[in-house]
């Protein structure tokens, strides 16, 4: 069966427990603490898995693919079934213009590694490190929710068509990491119907943090 190595709480690792579970793929979830670098469990994962050390990484048989974004592509191609990344060119760019926005522009600059600099080599107080954090998704959710008002279906309640896409993998995970650190997003009215819509269905809720038997509270 298929491995994923994963964090409860890494949203890179979330985007790819949501396309799992919107593709229904069975899987093993094999938990990798990565804030534990010091373990013994992570140091044998980054010998042998991963040699970032970061989450995921995709273990299918003997091939083994680490990166988000590349995990779900290849998905994608190996179960075409409820397929994220449309053929369509404009809708696949559309799709991965807003799905970039979000990986490329937002996550590095609030994932771990940064927030674990700033604490620690920089002293930021755990409050500028939370503004820091907020002030990186405000950006990007000006710019995303102006896509998506820009590109929506009026009958669709998700992102760029009638169906979940790679977008709804990548944006999902951003909106949990900013409901973490308590920041107001009502004023992004298309985030919050995607995300509060998604919120209901069986396939987003088995992939949130809390449900992954790592999950600490």
């Amino acid at each position: 069966m298929m491995k994923l190595y994963s964090y409860y709480n890494s949203s890179a690792a979330y985007r790819v427990r949501l396309a799992l579970s919107l593709k229904g793929i069975d899987y093993q979830y094999e938990p990798i603490n990565i804030r534990h670098q010091k373990s013994e469990e992570y140091s044998n994962y980054k010998e042998i898995i991963n040699k970032i050390g970061f989450v995921p990484s995709l273990k299918d048989n003997d091939f083994t693919l680490s990166q988000s974004l590349a995990i779900i592509d290849f998905l994608d191609n190996k179960y075409p079934q409820n397929k994220l990344i449309p053929d369509e060119p404009i809708l696949r760019a559309r799709i991965l213009e807003f799905s970039y926005l979000i990986c490329c522009d937002i996550h590095p600059l609030n994932n771990l590694r940064v927030l674990r600099y700033l604490l620690h080599i920089n002293k930021l107080t755990e409050k500028d490190k939370n503004d820091w954090y907020i002030h990186w998704i405000t950006e990007g959710f000006d710019t995303a929710e102006s896509l998506l008002q820009e590109n929506y279906s009026v009958d669709s309640k998700w992102c760029f068509s009638d169906k979940p896409s790679l977008a709804e993998c990548c944006l999902i995970p951003q909106v949990a990491n900013a409901l973490r650190v308590d920041m107001d997003i009502s004023k992004y009215k298309r985030i919050v119907e995607v995300y509060e819509h998604a919120m209901k269905l069986p396939e987003f809720i088995k992939a949130k943090p809390e449900y992954q038997k790592d999950y600490i509270k």
